[in-house]
C-alpha cells in the first residue's frame, strides 16, 4: 500500500504547524488510516531547531486531548518537497516562502490549510505567539475544523 504524506509548515514549527501535526496525526489514528497517512511538520525559518512546541501550544492541545510532547521543531528540507503528497502552510508568508523554494513541478502541492475548512471562513491560520490564551484556542479551532476536511479529502485520495 502506498503511504500518503502531509507537511504542516508555519514559520518556526512551534506553534500552528506542531499543533496541525498533532492534531491530524490523532484523527489520522483515531479514523484507522495509520498504516496509510504519514503526518510531519517544518518550519520555514531555523529558529528553534530541535524544540518542543511551544508550551501554551502543548497545553491547550492536551486540553482537547492532543499530545504534542514528541514533537521537535525543523526546517523545512529541499527533499520534503518530493516526500510528501501534500504541504499545508499555516498563512500567506509561508505560503511565498515554500513556492519560493518548491521545484516548480511540485508546486501543485503547496496549499492553504484552511482551504479544508468545512465551518470556518478563513483565509490563514494567524499565529498565537505573541497574544494571548484566546489566540491558541482559536488556532486549535481552525486546525481541527481544517483537519476534519482534510480527513475527507485523503479518504478520497484512496478510492
Amino acid at each position: 500500500m502506498t503511504t500518503y504524506s502531509i507537511l504542516f509548515v508555519c514559520m518556526g514549527n512551534i506553534c500552528r504547524s506542531p499543533t496541525a501535526h498533532g492534531v491530524f496525526r490523532q484523527m489520522v489514528i483515531d479514523q484507522g488510516l495509520s498504516a496509510w497517512v504519514k503526518v510531519d511538520s517544518a518550519g520555514t525559518h531555523n529558529y528553534h531547531p530541535g524544540s518542543p512546541p511551544d508550551e501554551r501550544s502543548q497545553a491547550h492541545a492536551a486540553k482537547r486531548g492532543y499530545d504534542l510532547s514528541d514533537l521537535r521543531a525543523r526546517q523545512i528540507q529541499d527533499a520534503d518537497f518530493e516526500r510528501h503528497d501534500l504541504i499545508l502552510v499555516m498563512d500567506m508568508g509561508n505560503l511565498t516562502l515554500v513556492l519560493e523554494e518548491c521545484p516548480q513541478a511540485h508546486q501543485h502541492k503547496v496549499r492553504r490549510l484552511t482551504e479544508f475548512c468545512l465551518q470556518h471562513n478563513s483565509t490563514v491560520v494567524p499565529d498565537p505567539y505573541y497574544g494571548g490564551k484566546t489566540g491558541f484556542e482559536d488556532v486549535l479551532d481552525l486546525v481541527e475544523d481544517a483537519c476534519e476536511g482534510l480527513i475527507l479529502h485523503i479518504k478520497k485520495q484512496r478510492g
